[in-house]
């Protein structure tokens, strides 16, 4: 039988995904409910349990294992989509139908899934790093992945990378090292029963509920209405899906710490399991409407709308349920939020204007003095006229 003939199935995969959230959610919110009437009942102290749970500094080896981590997976991924794409130039040459017409010739090639490969140990690092690192600290260097794929890609796909996107390149380090300088330097979470206590927390509650309810009204409401004309409907649902799928796998994280080194066996715990399926969960629909948004809309796009709204609610999610921020001094807070602002600016420049021919010659123009731009010459047709601009344009004026 072939696999087409299961097309009509998979098409109700996305109603059956959010169902499951809602499930999930549902049965998340009366847990809840009912293990904080159990607290009170048992222990009528309970509810200053919280008070007993403090932050304490990260692990200075952690702390930079962790960062190493983050960094290291975006050269991975920066580079999985470089190798891919050659082995897709390379299926072109032969002819062979193209991914973008239903194609799957490049299964054959050998390269694609060497940048399969490297996709995967992208993805397996900088999973490991939220174990290590704060997730507002992980999540906003994800950035330097397009810095990677734009030298890259002009370095190994002949494409420009204009003097804008080499500025665009230099902020973007700029920007990742100001947000590691100031980053939170604190733990507030070591353990799955502290993480237990956090997530019943009513602001989380009040962000899950939010996070449903906006991502339902988008999928059923405003994006059959709106989603192909405005890029920014499917976006702010794969956001929001994404910041839970960034705490899942801090959640998975703690958990894979705790096994490893020895201190509890957090396999057997139901909350482990429950993290895995929220995190395949929220993948899963995140990579439905990204996959949409980016079929309807120019990728230059896309990335730096998807980039701003992602690690923002990313660093709102885990600030509100891992409290990264609560300790942080003014001048730390402004140095991330400084540092933010600068990736986006060169998330932009490296997107917005890539096509723009622009390069240091053009710089060079408008730094000449004014009399040295404006050359007098004879226009064949009037007499004298001026050019300006340039060298090699004439633009002639009466």
């Amino acid at each position: 039988m072939h696999w087409l003939t299961f097309l009509p199935f998979l098409k109700n995969v996305e109603h059956s995904m959010l169902d499951l959230v809602m499930f999930l959610s549902e049965f998340y919110f009366r847990f809840c409910a009912n293990k904080v009437l159990n607290m009170s009942v048992n222990k009528p102290d309970a509810g200053n349990e919280h008070t007993s749970v403090f932050s304490q500094p990260y692990n200075t080896t952690e702390f930079y294992i962790g960062l190493c981590l983050a960094v290291s997976s975006t050269v991975f991924i920066g580079s999985s989509f470089i190798i891919k794409k050659k082995a897709l130039i390379r299926l072109n040459r032969t002819g062979a139908v193209r991914a973008s017409a239903g194609g799957f010739g490049y299964l054959k090639e050998w390269i694609w899934w060497a940048g399969l490969l490297s996709m995967g140990i992208g993805e397996a690092a900088n999973f490991a790093a939220y174990a290590f690192a704060p997730a507002s600290l992980v999540t906003p260097l994800g950035a330097l992945s397009v810095l990677v794929a734009a030298i890259l890609s002009s370095r190994f796909l002949n494409e420009n990378l204009n003097v804008l996107g080499k500025m665009g390149c230099v902020l973007c380090v700029l920007g990742s090292t100001v947000i590691v300088i100031h980053s939170p330097k604190e733990e507030e979470v070591e353990s799955l029963s502290e993480l237990l206590t956090k997530l019943q927390d009513p602001g989380f509650i009040t962000y899950v509920v939010a996070v449903v309810s906006v991502s339902v009204f988008v999928a059923f409401c405003l994006g059959p209405r709106y989603g192909h004309r405005n890029v920014v409907v499917y976006i702010t649902l794969c956001s929001a899906v994404g910041s839970l799928t960034v705490m899942g796998c801090k959640g998975l994280g703690l958990a894979l710490k705790e096994t490893l080194s020895g201190k509890h066996n957090e396999v057997g715990n139901w909350l482990t399991w429950i993290f895995l399926a929220t995190v395949v969960l929220c993948i899963t629909v995140q990579m439905n409407y990204l996959n949409k948004a980016l079929d309807l809309f120019n990728t230059g796009i896309v990335t730096p709308v998807y980039y701003v709204l992602f690690t923002t609610l990313v660093i709102v999610a885990s600030a509100i349920l891992f409290r990264e921020w609560q300790h942080l001094s003014g001048e730390d807070m402004l140095g991330n939020v400084c540092g933010f602002l600068t990736i986006i600016m060169a998330i932009v420049l490296l997107n917005a204007f890539r096509d723009t021919d622009v390069s240091m010659l053009d710089v060079r123009v408008l730094m000449r003095p004014k009399r040295e731009m404006l050359v007098p010459c004879r226009d064949d047709r009037r007499g004298l006229g001026a050019s300006y601009g340039s060298p090699g344009v004439t633009h002639n004026s009466i």
